[in-house]
């Protein structure tokens, strides 16, 4: 699954232990951590040609619950589900799932390139989502920043053209359920560790896929439920090594870094399934990486001025 903001950053940010200024650490997690997603990716589209999505995803989650097992026991030092925001939790481990699934299900008939760029778009939705549900406040140029996010997708879609594939909306419905899971992981930042929100939602996936997954069962092959296990392992690391970097560096840091995640994930592409991007998800791919850099540099700015006005001392004082 595509990520441009790991699910637990701002859990993780709240929760950890005092955080480190080593941005040359972080930025190396986050280039590490694209090797982990973009093997996920790839070998979820791999097995596209063998398994439904849904069974996909069920393996993926299932090893990702089985990783968590010793945070599900009482007793254990690690246990973590006690939890003040049990319902977001719920929520949030949903639309995760939402977002694996529409994403798996759109590699089956996309270049993988197509949708790892087309997912990128998840900023756009984060923007629109957080005025409804955060009450922030956005500015006229990230709005710019938003429409040309947007362009960026109707280059790579082209809707109205004979290249226009209808699959190609799963990965749009994708990053939208990823952006839902970032504002809720936003508005629990406070109070949740990310080890809980981990928790949570590998049990809310597994459980919903295990009720979907009998309707589509097909019977894998020894290879497949290997490669299940490598995109479980592949992507739970990936995650888990996103939320220790941002121990070390603010998200406007390492943002630019995350992008690289397209480059493996074409290589790979061309490597196994002899894909070349072409001329239309390039120019498309940049704008939309061009937005999200931009929204992240606004971002900065914004943290910027609110820690600045937090330091001024009170007129009264």
């Amino acid at each position: 699954m595509t990520t441009t903001v790991p699910p637990l950053t701002e859990a993780a940010s709240s929760s950890a232990l005092a955080r480190v200024d080593r941005p040359f650490r972080g930025i190396a997690l986050i280039l590490a951590s694209t090797v982990f997603l973009g093997t996920s990716d790839v070998t979820a589209k791999y097995l596209t040609h063998s398994l439904p999505a849904v069974e996909i995803a069920w393996l993926r989650f299932l090893v990702f619950a089985l990783i968590m097992v010793p945070a599900m026991i009482p007793g254990s030092p690690l246990f973590a589900l006690r939890t003040s925001c049990f319902n977001l939790q719920i929520m949030r481990g949903a639309t995760l799932l939402g977002s694996s699934l529409f994403f798996i299900s759109g590699l089956k008939f996309l270049p993988i390139a197509e949708a790892s760029a087309t997912g990128f778009v998840s900023p756009i939705f984060v923007t629109a989502l957080s005025i409804v549900f955060l009450s922030e406040k956005v500015g006229v140029r990230r709005w710019i920043a938003t429409a040309v996010g947007l362009l960026g997708v109707l280059i790579i879609l082209r809707p109205g053209t004979g290249a226009f594939h209808p699959a190609a909306l799963f990965p749009i419905v994708s990053a939208l359920s990823w952006a839902g899971t970032l504002v809720m992981t936003r508005v629990m930042s406070g109070s949740e560790r990310a080890i809980t929100t981990m928790t949570y939602s590998s049990i809310v996936g597994v459980w919903i896929l295990s009720l979907m997954v009998p309707y589509v069962w097909v019977t894998p092959s020894w290879d497949a439920i290997l490669l299940g296990i490598l995109i479980g392992v592949a992507s739970t690391a990936g995650q888990w090594i996103v939320v220790l970097a941002f121990r070390y560096a603010d998200a406007s840091v390492l943002a630019p870094f995350q992008y690289i995640q397209l480059l493996w994930v074409s290589i790979f592409g061309f490597l196994l399934f002899s894909e070349v991007p072409d001329i239309w998800i390039v120019g498309g791919a940049a704008f939309i990486i061009g937005s999200g850099l931009y929204t992240a540099h606004r971002e900065r700015v914004r943290r910027s001025a609110m820690r600045a006005m937090a330091a001024e001392p009170s007129p009264n004082a």
